[in-house]
């Protein structure tokens, strides 16, 4: 039976491979994944029956569409399940007793066999698995992301339904509010369901608009019994893709969000308790749900630690969290790669990634102009488990009010604050708000014993607190008094210990003030071409050719004609979009708002020897890059907060030209004609007159710690009162101030700071600058904001530097 199975699989799209795959940083080109809809997402990757099985998702698809089930093995062969229906699929659970997976609308059992369950029989794009609340052995529950519930019998696949798919007419619904399921698990006598979304315009623009859901059903009531109406994704217990070994007692947990903070639920002995972890990224904070793909806690071969993936952040995860032992939770490191799944294979974390999406979604901007679409794809990344703890440095923002009225008495939920190494808290309230006091507490052990640290008084409308000595796992506020429109902002941040050296892997990429060296444009192709197209020139501007990159990473002049000349004209670089003054870098948002960052190398004041260098583009599905002055920042979609969210990076002050995503790889031109030869992540054309970069796109903390110089002001002239633009302040360490200015008397200069980064300015302190003199001010380590601006007292011409180290 197998012999004869592989027979038909190599008609069906078995990709011969050499002995040794050709990889750059974890992934593998000839591994990627394609399909013919608007997205190609990975759902779902998961070892069994000695292979990696894998399957890809479209959206919108509740009936099937081109995506496949993948089988990888050992020498990492891909092959094309015949069986394969496509759809939205991102579930997966192992059934015990049945020996089977089953992934999407598969179940495959301990042999390799594969059964398929038609859309036809059980509608919708399923989502999540669970075992079953009455006959665990013989049957599993499926879940579709419109509120469909289906138990499916293991032995004949024979499938019922419990709740129709909202797609559907008639029949009884789970009516529940949100949409845009994700997570389903079963314990402790219930069925728990999540959804991440909401419908409507405002969810589309606004992210603190009211959304999503985490519901519980008994398994006999006609109705869902709603939790709590936020947005959720995985729900999970120790038992992992298996389901919980006791489910009378094992606990079962669940992480979501909100506009403030990330959650984390607990449902331990029948009862729910929650608390908050900070984001790490807001790229994930559209109020729509979409996203967010499927955040993840998973084992991966550590033992007790688990790893969980949300917002941005590898999270360690423990297995034995329970409401008796709350510890162990920590952040491991940021990441830019969007993760659909995850799992431990041989000697690897295998992540299954969203990387190129032929539709923009609602991730539209002027910056990124317009580019030809790609076709959909994605890949899989292969990481170290230790590599997990070196990608970004970990950052978290996160808020337990959020201009709210708060009552006296109120206790608020624990935030965590373990794992971090600098810690500050601001505290507001509206202004001419009463005395107000704060009490601040902390869990030491995770034990659930609560000690007083720190009584705050809130006698002026904010206060900026310093809590890096203060140890624990987690924190919480109580209010003393009423507070009227009060905020709660943390942020944290673990030591970012890297230099202003680049990493080797970029070594070969040219200088900022190099003049000789290889530029151009790049794009993955559409209509099934499977090629990366490249237009590339001399730094002087003189064509140099039309050349495409391969599977194998062969890049070879095009023999298609025209190609060259469709990509020059729908993959242009638009001009202006990023300009500089004396002062610092200026970008104008698409609501006419300006924002200024720092400078990096000054050879970036001048244009570069090709114009203008790409800003904005889409690396992953529905995250940009922006790319200004030397420094590559996360840019969050206009509706998760858009450019008031950016975060730098790294500063690599090289003379970037282009980049885009390919095969799952990171792409960048701008490669010197004095690049080493031995550097495998600079790949040289056949003709000998071409080359680009290639990796993956979490490479790129490796170039640097972020830093610059710069301020809002320069020798400009400033009106009393009026505040400057605002300038960026996040993700910076050893953060300085020098204020100077022309008048004859001395001038107060006021800073104040954007905390929340959502426009809401509140004081730090206030500057006397004598005439003719310089002040300099050192701010704290554990200081942090997402933005800074300053307002004169008085009309005068007036320097503001800002040194970022």
């Amino acid at each position: 039976m197998r012999s004869h199975l592989l027979l038909t699989l190599s008609f069906f799209g078995c990709l011969p491979v050499a002995a040794e795959p050709v990889q750059l940083s974890g992934i593998h080109p000839h591994l990627a994944f394609f399909n013919d809809e608007g997205e190609c997402g990975t759902g779902a990757v998961v070892p069994w029956a000695d292979r990696l099985w894998v399957v890809t998702y479209a959206p919108h698809m509740p009936k099937g569409s081109s995506d496949k089930l993948y089988e990888i093995t050992p020498g990492l062969e891909l092959i094309v399940r015949p069986e394969s229906i496509g759809g939205t699929p991102a579930n997966r659970m192992i059934h015990r007793e049945s020996r089977q997976l089953f992934i999407g609308p598969h179940a495959i059992d301990e042999k390799g066999n594969v059964r398929t369950i038609p859309y036809a029989e059980m509608f919708g794009r399923p989502t999540a698995n669970a075992r079953h609340l009455t006959d665990p052995a013989g049957k599993i529950y499926y879940a579709t992301m419109e509120e469909g519930l289906y138990e499916v019998d293991v032995r004949t696949l024979q499938v019922t339904e419990l709740f129709r798919d909202e797609h559907l007419d008639g029949g009884r619904k789970a009516d529940l509010p949100g949409y845009h399921g994700k997570g389903l698990y079963t314990g402790q006598g219930v069925l728990v369901y999540a959804n991440n979304g909401e419908r409507g315009e405002a969810a589309k623009t606004k992210p603190d608009t009211p959304s999503g859901v985490l519901a519980s059903w008994d398994g006999m009531s006609e109705t869902w019994e709603i939790i709590r109406r936020n947005q959720f994704t995985e729900v999970t217990g120790p038992g992992g893709i298996y389901g919980n070994d006791n489910p009378d007692t094992d606990p079962l947990w669940t992480m979501g969000w909100d506009h403030k903070s990330v959650l984390l639920m607990l449902l331990d002995k029948g009862k729910w308790h929650t608390f908050r972890l900070p984001k790490g990224s807001h790229s994930y904070d559209g109020a729509h749900g979409w996203n967010t793909e499927w955040p993840r806690i998973r084992e991966i071969g550590e033992g007790d630690r688990l790893l969980a993936t949300m917002h941005g952040t590898f999270w360690a995860f423990p297995n034995t969290f329970s409401a008796e032992n709350t510890a162990g939770i920590a952040p491991r490191s940021n990441y830019l790669k969007v993760i659909g799944d995850f799992c431990r294979w041989n000697d690897r974390v295998v992540f299954g990634c969203d990387d190129t999406a032929k539709n923009e979604f609602l991730n539209k901007r002027k910056a990124k102009g317009r580019i030809a679409a790609p076709q959909s794809q994605s890949n899989l990344w292969f990481v170290k488990p230790g590599q997990i703890d070196h990608l970004g440095p970990a950052i978290g923002r996160g808020a337990l009010w959020m201009d709210e009225d708060i009552a006296a008495g109120t206790t608020s939920e624990p935030f965590l604050i373990a794992g971090y190494d600098r810690k500050s808290l601001h505290l507001s309230q509206a202004p001419g708000g009463k005395e107000s006091r704060v009490t601040i507490e902390v869990d030491a052990d995770g034990k659930g014993s609560w000690e007083k640290i720190r009584g705050i008084e809130l006698t002026s409308p904010s206060k900026w607190l310093d809590l890096t000595d203060v140890k624990g796992e987690w924190l919480r506020l109580t209010a003393s008094t009423a507070l009227s429109n009060a905020t709660a902002m943390f942020h944290l941040s673990r030591n970012d210990t890297r230099g202003t050296t680049l990493d080797p892997i970029f070594a070969g990429l040219a200088a900022g003030d190099e003049k000789a060296f290889t530029g151009g444009l790049v794009r993955a192709r559409g209509d099934n071409k499977r090629t990366l197209a490249f237009a590339a020139f001399a730094a002087d501007g003189s064509d140099i050719g039309c050349y495409e990159l391969h599977a194998d990473l062969t890049l070879k002049p095009t023999t298609e004609p025209g190609l060259h000349a469709h990509t020059k004209t729908h993959t242009r670089i638009p001009v202006g979009v990023v300009s500089a003054d004396a002062a610092s870098v200026v970008f104008i948002d698409d609501d006419g708002k300006r924002w200024r960052l720092p400078k990096g190398d000054p050879a970036f004041d001048r244009p570069g020897p090709l114009g203008d260098s790409r800003a904005a583009r889409e690396v992953a599905t529905e995250r940009d890059l922006f790319h200004a002055h030397g420094t590559f920042y996360e840019l969050p979609a206009n509706n998760a907060g858009g450019f008031a969210k950016l975060r730098p990076v790294a500063t690599h002050n090289l003379r970037i030209h282009d980049f885009c995503s390919y095969r799952g790889l990171f792409i960048m031109t701008g490669v010197s004609n004095n690049a080493p030869r031995d550097n495998p992540h600079i790949i040289r054309s056949s003709d000998g007159k071409a080359a680009l970069w290639a990796g993956a796109i979490d490479d790129i903390w490796a170039m640097g710690k972020p830093r610059g110089t710069g301020g809002p002001w320069f020798e400009t002239p400033v009106k009393a009162g009026k505040p400057s633009d605002p300038y960026l302040a996040t993700g910076y360490d050893h953060k300085s101030l020098e204020l100077s200015h022309n008048s004859k008397s001395a001038v107060t200069i006021r800073l104040e700071a954007d905390f929340t980064g959502n426009g809401s300015w509140q004081p730090v302190r206030s500057f006397e600058v004598p005439a003719g003199e310089t002040v300099k001010h050192d701010f704290p380590a554990a200081f942090a904001a997402y933005w800074f601006r300053l307002v004169a007292e008085e009309d005068t011409s007036t320097s503001a530097v800002f040194t970022y180290r």
